[in-house]
């Protein structure tokens, strides 16, 4: 599997407070089945987003770790007034391996009426907006349309892989179930901030996913979507549908071919 959202990089935002910290939640991924993980610091008023410190530091537990899971830079994107400026003028910096596809979140307490101007704006330079845990924002949870004009402009909505457990609650777990229902869900990530409570371990809810909607949508989900995002390759904001289950008599008609 792949995780595209992940706060397991040491002392640089709300995520793991030391390297011992960023290690073990590195092998907790990696026992749990996920090969790639993106270390995605946050950029809001709180924390500076300082791209050579955390180049460094993936190139330190990269060394420890041996390489297992292989780590990549990416972004947890706030959209303010200077960040959206900074991505205009270097788009690369912010995107996951500095490809097409950025984390962008947005706030829990408001949502500007102009959000599908700026991710216009994003997707005009070639940087494809990818909506962070939609499902735990209270505003969208209430507003869930909003969702659907973003995806028509070609965004791509990413949802937490503990919300499917009831990791964030009931409303976050019905939310990211209507998502699913509405095949409006594009990626599965961790968004791991500590080796307990919100850990980077994807592979519950891969097995949930696969139980509810079948293997191959949980692939495309957990491995097959997010694998072509870091390697900034197109994935389609297009809703997808499940397989519908074969009949009886279908599996009978098919022997007989």
């Amino acid at each position: 599997m792949v995780d595209i959202h992940s706060h397991v990089l040491w002392g640089v935002d709300d995520g793991a407070p030391t390297i011992e910290v960023s290690l073990e939640m590195l092998r907790m991924a990696a026992e749990a089945g996920t090969t790639d993980i993106v270390c995605t610091p946050h950029s809001n008023g709180e924390f500076e987003y300082l791209p050579e410190i955390i180049d460094a530091r993936i190139a330190e537990l990269t060394k420890l770790t041996g390489g297992v899971p292989r780590i990549h830079r990416g972004c947890d994107l706030h959209l303010s007034f200077d960040n959206i400026s900074e991505a205009m003028e270097n788009p690369g910096k912010f995107a996951i391996c500095g490809g097409r596809y950025v984390l962008v979140e947005c706030s829990d307490l408001h949502i500007s009426g102009s959000m599908d101007k700026v991710l216009d704006r994003l997707l005009g330079i070639g940087l494809v907006p990818i909506v962070t845990h939609p499902e735990r924002n209270p505003i969208l949870q209430k507003e869930m349309t909003k969702l659907d004009g973003w995806v028509e402009q070609g965004c791509l909505v990413q949802v937490t892989a503990l919300s499917v457990l009831g990791g964030f609650g009931k409303r976050a777990e019905a939310t990211a179930t209507a998502l699913l229902a509405k095949g409006q869900v594009h990626v599965f990530a961790s968004d791991a901030h500590d080796p307990v409570h919100r850990h980077p371990k994807l592979d519950e809810a891969f097995a949930v996913i696969a139980s509810r909607y079948g293997e191959d949508i949980a692939r495309m989900l957990f491995v097959e979507n997010p694998a072509r995002i870091i390697r900034g390759q197109y994935v389609t904001a297009e809703r997808w549908q499940r397989a519908e289950p074969r009949k009886w008599w279908e599996f009978w008609k098919g022997e007989e071919r």
